[in-house]
């Protein structure tokens, strides 16, 4: 037999707060491997508790104290060892400079993995065993990255303060100092070019001296990232761009040189342009929250304070049209909310106050929807008063803005691709440029011409647009998401969401609205509806299942003068019900299926025909027994979302193939709300560790999706090839969990997600064509002899079609949803 402990994370990683964190990873494997441990998972929770981590184990050879002493002792070393740091450059780096960092980076004593974004998010993971954050910093300096007084987050997955800018900013027009240096290479190349051919008189000195200068100018920051490749023993785009401007002076073709390291260092100028622009897009929404907060003051009156200075439990006053300063709740007042800037709804949201201000201090993540407020979000015409519930660090928008930050550095799937393609082909390219030096030995020409093709074909097969094709898509694909309402974790799954061909829907808060309501009561002879519904009552007031909260919820209408009951020893029997006692007497609630099994009685014929009648209408049907007597059975029914059935036509419009629901629920239930919102399949009777061999089963045959609340559907999402978790704005846990997050309760957010991600993936693909295709051009054609000034002009031209081609990701519509 099967022991279970269940463990909040958080007490074994103090530092890790989530289920997605990579250490929890390390700590299943670890308890995996022990002898005696059958399995080691996060299992599911409430909204707004610790995740927690299940063990499975074997009784007969693992005591309850081993296992818990197991766990922490595997958690105090994965503690005390891993962590990371991620730092924001604030500004833009170039892919090839990025890659070469990362490589370095990761080379360094201690260093697991090192990622870096064209964006200019940084992210070590580290060993602490043998390196520290201090170590980090100075070899990071070294490696170009100058650093002042960074702010450094010790474990993966939490708040990150911003760091301070590099160096490349600085210079003597700041940001525009590379663009100014290529301009000035640009007029130089005309000046000297124009002197040269109007100009014959002229000693041929002064169009040479404008050629140098343009040299100077356009050769300076090419240089500089060629000496740091060749530190690092690596021979780039960059080196191999000034390699070829110097064999072209070698030649005396200085003009050709020039406009060489004109059209390249312009190009290199405009691609940080326009990853800046996606940056920017990101930084865009840090900026929606105001600066400043109107504080109610104890004595009623009020007072300006800066965001940073709002501690949980503070009033804070909302004008009409003005931006809500924190997260919180709706304490006083009514008003329509536009939440589009969290959450990308279209149209505003009405609010009113809670009803009870104790019950939404003590869980401030249960708050209803229409009494929570968002930091960002803008108030409507009416005055409100929130009581804060999270500081400014911790809100929505903060932590969404920093999820899309570090989702810059995780890597899509072609990008690794074409990373490692670069890896050979670049000294590819080198062997062929040095076996065509030695042309001249085979074929009648002097060595000049073999060494100007050598040249040519050095920048034909340079790839310069192969390196930016994949990371500007992605970077303004990600941006683009989050302006939109959906929040994606990185390349990796904004490329995976537009393979998909499956998505599998939990039923209960994501097809449906989560808030079933009761149908029909049916008693057992003898049994009135009030004896039934009060003892109902009684137990389910004590659970905060979706399905008891109803029942304790509508319940009491039909309890007439029966006086509810005290329950006791509630015991939750997963999946199946709950048991209590009452008035010193056993009671059983939950699903027919539980009775009959595990010694407890079947159910009467009367129970059994009432069950079936309740199914056959589509109801969640709860039997209540007391004692060995059945009360009799109470019918429940959700109601599909408006947007659902919709969001679902859209979705086999745009391509997906197959559309499944899973449910823990009868399957004739399952069938019922399934048939109103569209879906062909449902499969019904799911336990929690069913919904994950479900997602295997059609994971091992097709790519699929697991859309869910983040809380209890974690471990299918999982499982599936893409997590997607809706309402994630309400949910800590709904963000953290979740491949893609989807910022409101509304599934027309989804098409729109898939949408954007086929569409990047379409992008990608035509960058990475049109980056290869122009190589493969150009090779055979400088070969054959086309010239360096040809070769030049369609390499950038290639290089700035695909990043201009990526950025057209940031217009991408969201049909039927109005814009932030």
């Amino acid at each position: 037999m099967i022991e279970k402990l269940k463990i909040e994370i958080p007490l074994v990683l103090p530092e890790v707060g989530d289920e997605a964190d990579r250490c929890v990873t390390r700590l299943q494997d670890v308890l995996r491997a022990r002898d005696g441990v059958e399995e080691a998972h996060v299992a599911p929770q409430a909204a707004g508790s610790p995740p927690l981590l299940c063990v499975h184990y074997d009784p007969s050879r693992l005591s309850l104290t081993q296992v818990r002493s197991a766990v922490e002792a595997a958690g105090a070393e994965i503690s005390a060892r891993f962590g990371h740091v991620v730092w924001d450059l604030g500004q833009t780096i170039n892919p090839r400079e990025a890659r070469r960092i990362e490589q370095q980076a990761g080379r360094l004593p201690g260093v697991i993995e090192a990622s870096i974004s064209a964006a200019g998010m940084i992210r070590v993971e580290f060993d602490s065993s043998l390196t520290d954050r201090q170590s980090l910093s100075a070899a990071l300096k070294t490696l170009g990255m100058n650093f002042e007084d960074l702010a450094i987050d010790e474990h993966a997955g939490h708040a990150h303060g911003p760091g301070d800018h590099a160096h490349a900013d600085a210079g003597l027009f700041g940001p525009w100092t590379e663009l100014a240096f290529a301009l000035a290479c640009g007029t130089s190349l005309a000046i000297g070019f124009g002197l040269e051919k109007l100009a014959s008189g002229l000693p041929s000195r002064v169009p040479l001296a404008c050629y140098i200068a343009a040299y100077g100018a356009g050769g300076f920051f090419t240089l500089r990232e060629a000496i740091e490749n060749l530190k690092a023993r690596r021979f780039e785009i960059d080196t191999l761009m000034l390699v070829a401007a110097a064999g072209a002076a070698a030649l005396g073709a200085w003009a050709e040189g020039a406009l060489l390291l004109f059209l390249f260092s312009l190009g290199h100028t405009l691609e940080h342009y326009a990853m800046g622009r996606a940056k920017k897009a990101i930084e865009a929404l840090a900026k929606l929250a105001p600066q400043t907060a109107l504080l109610r003051l104890e004595n009623g009156g009020t007072e300006e304070i800066p965001v940073e200075q709002l501690v949980v439990g503070d009033i804070i006053v909302i004008k009409p049209d003005q931006r809500v300063a924190a997260d919180g709740f709706v304490l006083s007042g009514n008003s329509a909310i536009d939440q589009a800037p969290v959450t990308g709804e279209s149209i505003p949201v009405d609010k009113r106050p809670v009803d009870d201000p104790a019950a939404a201090r003590a869980h401030a993540d249960k708050v209803d929807a229409a009494s929570r407020v968002f930091a960002g979000t803008i108030n409507g015409s009416g005055l409100i008063e929130v009581e804060v519930t999270r500081l400014a660090s911790e809100s929505t928008l903060a932590r969404v803005v920093q999820l899309v930050s570090e989702a810059e550095t995780q890597k899509s799937p072609t990008q690794r691709f074409t990373d490692r393609f670069e890896r050979y082909f670049v000294p590819a390219v080198l062997g062929l440029c040095a076996l065509l030096l030695f042309a001249w030995t085979v074929i009648d020409e002097p060595f000049r011409d073999s060494f100007y093709r050598a040249m040519a074909v050095l920048v034909a097969a340079s790839p310069c647009a192969l390196a930016i094709a994949t990371p500007s898509a992605v970077l303004s694909g990600v941006a683009r998401a989050a302006r939109g309402g959906v929040l994606v974790k990185g390349g990796a799954p904004l490329e995976l969401l537009g393979s998909l061909d499956a998505i599998a829907f939990d039923k209960t808060g994501t097809l449906t609205i989560g808030e079933p309501s009761i149908r029909d009561i049916i008693t057992a002879p003898g049994v009135s509806r009030e004896e039934l519904m009060a003892v109902a009552v009684a137990v389910e007031s004590l659970s905060d299942h979706p399905l008891a909260q109803a029942i304790a919820r509508d319940g009491r209408e039909h309890t007439g003068d029966h006086v509810i009951p005290r329950a006791e020893s509630v015991t939750s029997l997963t999946g199946r019900g709950v048991a209590a006692r009452v008035d010193g007497t056993d009671v059983l609630i939950g699903k027919a299926e539980m009775f009959g099994t595990d010694g407890i009685a079947p159910l009467s014929e009367d129970m059994t025909a009432a069950i079936a009648r309740l199914r056959e209408g589509g109801q969640t049907s709860m039997v209540v027994r007391q004692g060995d007597r059945d009360l009799g059975a109470i019918g429940l029914m959700d109601t599909p979302r408006e947007s659902a059935r919709d969001a679902i036509a859209q979705l086999r419009r745009i391509g997906i193939k197959r559309i499944i629901m899973i449910s823990g629920d009868h399957q004739r239930v399952a069938e019922a709300v399934a048939a109103q919102v569209g879906i062909d399949e449902a499969w019904g009777d799911l336990l929690p560790e069913d919904k994950v061999a479900a997602i295997k089963k059609l994971k091992a045959s097709t790519r699929v999706a697991m859309v869910g609340d983040g809380v209890n559907d974690a471990p299918a999402m999982a499982s599936a090839t893409v997590g997607i978790a809706m309402g994630a704005a309400g949910s800590n846990v709904a963000l953290e969990t979740a491949d893609v997050a989807l910022m409101a309760d509304d599934l027309s957010h989804l098409p729109f997600a898939v949408g954007l991600s086929r569409q990047t993936r379409a992008i990608i693909r035509q960058n990475v064509f049109v980056s290869l295709g122009v190589v493969a051009l150009l090779v055979p054609a400088t070969i054959l002899g086309l010239g360096i000034g040809p070769a030049v002009a369609m390499h950038e031209g290639s290089t700035l079609l695909v990043v201009f081609n990526a950025l057209r990701l940031l217009a991408f519509r969201n049909i039927g949803a109005r814009e932030r």
